[in-house]
């Protein structure tokens, strides 16, 4: 039997069950003192009936004139006899006996004192030089009978002890395993980012060195990844302008030199320059979606910012090459704006790079808040699907970009309580690709009226 992996469970059966064993044993141990003691106040109570009766049938023996007569005494009223005896002379002749007595169970008279056969307990004694003698006898299953009575007197009310005691031993153990129990919870209610220390109050003092222990290890994390950020962060920002000059002097000596062999090395050295600072501006979005500010104090309509969005980025894209669709109610969010901004341009990005060329890029936001964007491509196979959410992951080898976009979506979709969803086909289509987002929203101002009717 394997012991259970709950602590409370392990305390609970071990105290139990060493509170039972000590139980029982101070039962056993009470129960044979007892009988011990029992013996001994029958003993003394087979004496003491031997030597009371004694004297009266000496008296009664002596008054006769018949000598040798046997005679029962009759009982007044009917009644359960534990002692009964026999009176003797020196020849074994029975002079006197109790009602129930059998002359069969009492051994031939050998002294003064305690005998015992194999069914009574006896007691002899004399008088007259001897030559009136007395035994005294009572059943040993007299004896054995209170023994047990006594014994039962001291277990039965354990059945019912030992399993309130028991529950008394798991609630008192389950109320102070209590704090133990809200400090897992409170731990286990955190998201994956959040490294703040956990509240231990009243945890046992045996547990509350783990406790600090771990809030100190979150601590360390929690610096060790600001550092990391904030490196990345700086990082790309500080190439933002070198990066700039890089750039206008590779178009410069591009527009300046009449060698075509020149012209192809500055128009290389321009677009790696460009990749580099997409690089860097994805990096300084993975640094605000790990540890910026997601959420805002209040709610705002997402349909203007998505409309002011996608007219920026319809600028820098084909004509047509972005399709927008929104509710007609409101669609109330706390995400901030710029998160909103992140999510977008990046899952966009993703499908004007992808997606097949001269198709447009399907935007929707429906009324619970679900974004999705869509495009036309070929069928993206499942394997390639599962992990491209991985940063520096690409979709095809051959394709352009950092690899980081929908790494910084899924990173600030778990941060506000979403996930991001990818799928390939699009449903209701044998191709295409489709990635959907649930925004956190709030319920607008018409919401409880229509739940309500």
């Amino acid at each position: 039997m394997r012991a259970p992996r709950s602590l409370q469970a392990r305390l609970a059966l071990g105290i139990g069950l060493l509170l039972t064993l000590f139980w029982i044993a101070a039962a056993s141990v009470t129960a044979l003192a007892l009988r011990s003691e029992i013996g001994e106040v029958f003993d003394s109570t087979l004496e003491e009936t031997a030597q009371r009766l004694l004297p009266l049938a000496v008296s009664e023996i002596v008054a006769r004139e018949d000598e040798g007569v046997t005679q029962r005494l009759g009982a007044i009223r009917t009644h359960e006899e534990f002692f009964t005896y026999l009176v003797r002379d020196d020849q074994g002749r029975i002079l006197l006996q109790s009602h129930t007595a059998d002359p069969a169970v009492f051994p031939d008279y050998d002294g003064t004192g305690f005998r015992q056969t194999a069914s009574h307990r006896f007691y002899n004694a004399d008088a007259l030089q001897g030559t009136i003698r007395i035994t005294v006898a009572e059943p040993l299953d007299h004896r054995a009978d209170v023994a047990w009575d006594l014994m039962m007197g001291l277990g039965l009310p354990l059945l019912i002890a030992i399993p309130a005691a028991l529950l008394a031993v798991a609630v008192a153990v389950r109320a102070s395993l209590g704090p133990l129990r809200r400090f897992r919870d409170t731990l286990a209610s955190r998201g994956a980012r959040d490294l703040s220390p956990v509240p231990a109050p009243g945890l046992p003092a045996e547990i509350a060195p783990v406790a600090e222990t771990l809030n100190e290890l979150l601590m360390r994390l929690k610096a060790a990844f600001e550092a990391e950020r904030s490196f990345a962060s700086n990082a790309a920002h500080e190439l933002r302008t070198p990066l700039a000059g890089a750039i206008a002097q590779a178009q410069r000596l591009k527009a300046e030199t009449a060698d075509p062999e020149a012209r192809t090395r500055a128009g290389d050295i321009e677009a790696t320059l460009k990749r580099l600072t997409r690089v860097s501006e994805r990096l300084m979005q993975m640094a605000r979606a790990e540890g910026g500010r997601l959420r805002g104090d209040s709610a705002t309509d997402l349909r203007p910012l998505l409309e002011i969005i996608v007219q920026d980025l319809a600028r820098q894209a084909p004509e047509g090459a972005l399709a927008l669709d929104l509710p007609e109610r409101p669609v109330l969010s706390d995400l901030d704006p710029d998160a909103l901004a992140i999510v977008l341009r990046n899952l966009t990005d993703n499908a004007l790079r992808h997606g097949s060329p001269g198709t447009p890029v399907r935007i929707a936001l429906d009324a619970a808040g679900r974004l999705s964007v869509t495009n036309d491509s070929p069928l993206v196979p499942p394997t390639v699907l599962a992990r491209l959410t991985h940063r520096f992951e690409r979709g095809a080898a051959h394709a352009e970009g950092s690899g980081l976009g929908l790494a910084i979506v899924t990173t600030i979709a778990e941060r506000t309580g979403g996930k991001l969803d990818l799928c390939s086909p699009v449903p209701g289509r044998q191709d295409g690709f489709c990635a959907g987002l649930q925004l956190p929203v709030a319920p607008g101002p018409g919401a409880a009226k229509d739940d309500a009717v």
